[in-house]
């Protein structure tokens, strides 16, 4: 009987531990402000196996996708000196700028140096666990971005929220 007991407390102690943790980490996720509208456009998979592979800069830094799974679509608008909040993809991205502009910060950055696109222009974001922050640092106009995500598991998130690096003040 005291071994039953004894299991049980173990079992219950484990439980409590992962639900901690896993409030823990989503109290130090860094919510999205200012987001005026975030609508998913399309969401679907390939029908045949598609490999997927972005060149990127002088430097051809390469981002190889082996059979992607879903690709979903999202149209995002940020108010003035509104965020995305801190997060990462679970595959490459592709996103344009409609209008307004975006400054990308990089979770693995130590100088916290932003890069600005203006409308008419995109960038790709590697995905795959990198984090990062959109910025809207405009106080008068919003920014639209078109975006699509490569790579989704089927039903996943295609953001995953994550917690400041600390390499930025804000």
């Amino acid at each position: 009987m005291k071994t039953t007991i004894t299991k049980k407390r173990i079992i219950l102690v484990v439980l409590i531990s992962a639900v901690s943790i896993v409030l823990t980490t989503a109290a130090l996720a860094t919510a999205p402000s200012g987001i005026i509208s975030s609508t998913v456009q399309a969401r679907a998979g390939f029908v045949d196996p598609v490999d997927i592979k972005f060149k990127v800069g002088q430097q051809q830094d390469v981002i190889n996708v082996r059979e992607a799974q879903q690709t979903v679509m999202q149209t995002i608008i940020i108010g003035p000196n509104g965020s995305t909040g801190w997060h990462s993809h679970p595959g490459p991205v592709v996103v344009l700028i409609k209008s307004g502009a975006l400054t990308l910060y990089g979770g693995d950055d130590p100088q916290c140096t932003g890069r600005t696109y203006s409308a008419g222009q995109a960038f790709i974001d590697s995905g795959q666990g990198h984090v990062h922050i959109g910025r809207n640092e405009s106080s008068s106009e919003n920014v639209e971005l078109w975006v699509t995500y490569f790579d989704v598991p089927a039903g996943a998130p295609f953001r995953i929220d994550a917690a400041s690096p600390g390499n930025c003040s804000f």
